[in-house]
């Protein structure tokens, strides 16, 4: 943990080892500056009181295996959070916060009171397999999503399919092929070039024709024979005829072409292209399109056997999920009245005698991925009241030595675990059943206390000494490991008070 600016701490780093790490000190040391200055990093509300004075901004950094979760406060009010240096949200860092740590103590206690996470508590704790009844939920899901999506198309199937069965015979009478649209357009322009020269052509024809200008060479021909003589302008005369007639063969119009040839050209071409802006397609994606509508209209006339064959599968996934979840709710049933049990254990020695827990299982409002029960952990502190929520209980002190007494038990997760002051109003041997159990707690994951209790303190495996020093101007919050003899005389000071006693000592 790093801390800078920080109301009482100038700059501190403090390395937090395995094990149990208590974190002793006067009473006005700094103990709960240290604590608020880890809220932030976690995410907490940020406050402009926390930064010291005559600085601007304060920063507090906490680093966990692979993880660096970052805060910077400013006199403005802003605050800037970072996860291994890159910026996010505070909502973000809250929630990865949430997840690496867990803070229990006299005004502050989060985890085990969110419901959410009672139910897989519980499960954790009678090692009860969810893994099926989460596969059997995301197949009921699935088919309950397929029945809907069905049931909304069969909902506006009619209208659907009077639309469908209009376009289809539609585009079945306009019976579009690929490619068709260069063809037309091609076949178009040639008939309209047609049309243009058909004039032109015929002009011409006209004046070879209607002046006869092929027989009159051929006439000059005959008559220029009777000379004898002159017979290669004879033979250019013939020649010319000749040429004349195949001219007039080769550009006179045919009767292939007609302007209602090219009317149904064009009227074709125009209507497949109205089409094709109907459907936002293309002229050449009409056929495929046709056979889409098909399949479509298919689909809908099959509609009804698939429904009923939907029901029946949602039907046969819905009965598979429920008998799982009812099984699981009497595996719950069975497992809770055992935690109970295993708490009522714990209570007595943590000065909570009076004090009882039971497990609720309900009906929850909707079926989840772990079944259909909703698990709240409920508490009552004294006979005779009636059992309510853990956040609902009136001492932050008892709170956190049940919350104590249920990480016992349900010792499984990971996380670092920081307990504030839980040792306040109990001493001797209560005092000492909590250090055992937090003792205990340690062999498994990273626990720090914060403690007045010499018993507590006695079970630290690192011993953390919170003292302010002055100048008279100014004045800072340490902190320091302590060990051997001034782990000793610090013990001592808690037993005696200022003036350490041999007895204290011994």
């Amino acid at each position: 943990l790093y801390i800078s600016n920080v109301v009482l701490i100038d700059k501190l780093k403090l390395d937090f080892s395995d094990g149990l790490t208590v974190i002793t000190g006067e009473t006005g040391a700094g103990k709960s500056i240290l604590l608020g200055a880890l809220s932030l990093a976690l995410g907490g509300k940020s406050d402009i009181g926390l930064i010291r004075a005559n600085c601007d901004t304060a920063t507090v950094i906490a680093e966990f295996d692979g993880t660096l979760l970052k805060r910077v406060i400013s006199r403005d009010g802003k605050s800037k959070c970072y996860i291994n240096d890159e910026p996010v949200t505070l909502k973000s860092l809250k929630e990865q916060g949430d997840e690496l740590i867990e803070i229990h103590g006299q005004f502050m206690a989060h985890g085990l009171l969110d419901e959410k996470t009672h139910i897989h508590l519980l499960d954790a704790f009678g090692k009860i397999d969810t893994n099926e009844i989460k596969i059997l939920f995301s197949e009921f899901r699935a088919a309950e999503k397929k029945l809907k999506e069905l049931k909304n198309l069969l909902e506006k199937s009619a209208e659907e399919k009077n639309f469908l069965e209009h376009n289809i015979k539609e585009l079945e009478s306009l019976n579009p092929k690929a490619d068709e649209e260069e063809t037309l357009a091609t076949t178009r322009q040639n008939m309209m070039n047609m049309e243009k020269n058909r004039g032109i052509l015929k002009d011409t024809v006209e004046l070879i024709d209607g002046e006869n200008l092929a027989e009159k060479c051929f006439t000059a021909a005959h008559i220029l024979e009777r000379t004898k003589s002159y017979q290669s302008q004879i033979d250019k005369l013939y020649e010319i005829g000749g040429a004349l007639q195949e001219i007039n063969e080769q550009i006179k119009p045919t009767d292939d072409f007609s302007s209602d040839s090219l009317e149904a050209a064009e009227e074709r071409l125009f209507a497949l292209r109205a089409a094709a802006r109907k459907h936002r397609v293309t002229v050449n994606e009409l056929p495929i399109h046709l056979i889409k509508m098909k399949e479509e209209l298919q689909k809908i006339d099959n509609s009804d056997s698939e429904f009923k064959k939907l029901e029946l599968e949602l039907t046969k996934k819905r009965s598979s999920y429920e008998k799982l979840a009812k099984s699981l709710t009497q595996e719950r049933v069975a497992e809770s009245e055992k935690l109970r049990a295993a708490i009522k254990k714990e209570l007595p020695d943590l000065k909570l005698g009076n004090a009882d827990f039971k497990v609720e299982i309900s009906n929850a409002d909707l079926p989840t991925e772990n079944g259909t029960d909703l698990v709240r952990f409920l508490i009552k502190t004294n006979p005779g009241m009636p059992f309510a929520p853990l956040d609902k209980i009136a001492s932050g002190g008892e709170l956190a030595r049940f919350m104590l007494a249920l990480r016992v038990i349900l010792m499984q997760e990971k996380r670092t675990l920081i307990f504030d002051e839980i040792d306040t109003g109990i001493s001797g041997a209560t005092s000492a059943a909590v250090g055992a159990r937090l003792s205990k707690l340690a062999e498994a994951q990273q626990i720090i206390t914060i403690t007045h209790s010499a018993q507590v303190a006695g079970f630290g495996k690192t011993h953390l000494l919170i003292t302010k020093i002055t100048d008279g101007k100014t004045t800072t919050a340490n902190v320091c490991e302590i060990k051997g003899t001034n782990r000793v005389n610090e013990i001592a000071r808690i037993i005696s008070g200022t003036h350490i006693t041999p007895d204290a000592i011994k």
